[in-house]
């Protein structure tokens, strides 16, 4: 692999096994770049490398909570690949319920993948990032206002937010470009695992395919950078949402959340 022609352009997915970074995984490929599949489910990336070929792939084990594990799967990478023009940073994880239906250490393994991972893959991806290149972060519309029945998830997402708008500003001088991107309910596997399902999960719908997403940040991708946005709100209902944050009164949109919720 070392000595492979460089490709077009390559990207570096972590959470690849599945659901959003999969289906980001076969867009992407599809469109002429080299992909690097990453994920704790070593056998499922491995499985999907393989139907993309080695040419077009590669695919290693990867927690994202560890650091140096990350640092070396991306120096690795790029050994491969020649280039590093995006880092997806999809890896993450889901609990939902009232606040104290999860312990501490439930909570640990929330925060150690959903933030610090999001922190590692920043670090290890930074020396190999050139002018041009970009990192999209995957974050949520519960990042919009903290979400009752979601709110260590919710918590974690606008750490997300407030990482990527940060770097976003202090890239620049590099030439790197920093975003994020914000669902509602996507059907993916983590959704659809949920035990304890929120009523807002009910009354909002599952509106979103991991393909939606995937074009979204395919679009987040190759969109000249003076047209990109920090954040990129996914499909009408999300936009809607969004605005509607934007639009209304502290006060009201607290209101709508606890309709919404059922709190």
């Amino acid at each position: 692999m070392a000595g492979r022609q460089s490709p077009a352009k390559s990207v570096f997915i972590t959470g690849a096994a599945a659901g959003i970074g999969r289906a980001a995984a076969l867009r992407f490929a599809a469109q002429g770049w080299f992909v690097g599949l990453y994920d704790v489910n070593a056998a499922a990336v491995g499985a999907l490398a393989a139907e993309l070929g080695p040419d077009r792939a590669l695919a290693g084990a990867l927690d994202v909570s560890d650091a140096q594990a990350f640092a070396q799967a991306v120096s690795e990478f790029v050994g491969a690949a020649g280039r590093l023009d995006l880092l997806i940073n999809n890896a993450g994880v889901l609990l939902t319920g009232d606040f104290e239906s999860h312990g501490p250490e439930r909570y640990q393994w929330l925060i150690d993948i959903n933030t610090r991972g999001v922190v590692n893959g920043c670090l290890a991806a930074s020396p190999h990032l050139k002018p041009g290149s970009r990192v999209i972060n995957m974050c949520s519309a519960s990042a919009l206002y903290g979400t009752p029945a979601f709110a260590v998830y919710s918590a974690s997402k606008f750490f997300v937010r407030g990482l990527t708008e940060a770097l976003n500003i202090e890239w620049q001088r590099r030439g790197i470009l920093v975003m994020d991107l914000m669902p509602l309910f996507v059907a993916t596997p983590m959704v659809a695992g949920v035990s304890d399902k929120p009523k807002s999960i009910d009354r909002l719908g599952v509106r979103l395919s991991a393909e939606d997403v995937a074009a979204t940040l395919y679009s987040a991708a190759t969109r000249s950078a003076a047209l990109c946005p920090v954040h990129w709100p996914v499909g009408l209902q999300t936009q809607a949402v969004a605005l509607l944050q934007k639009l209304t009164p502290s006060r009201l949109y607290r209101w709508s959340q606890k309709l919404i919720t059922g709190y």
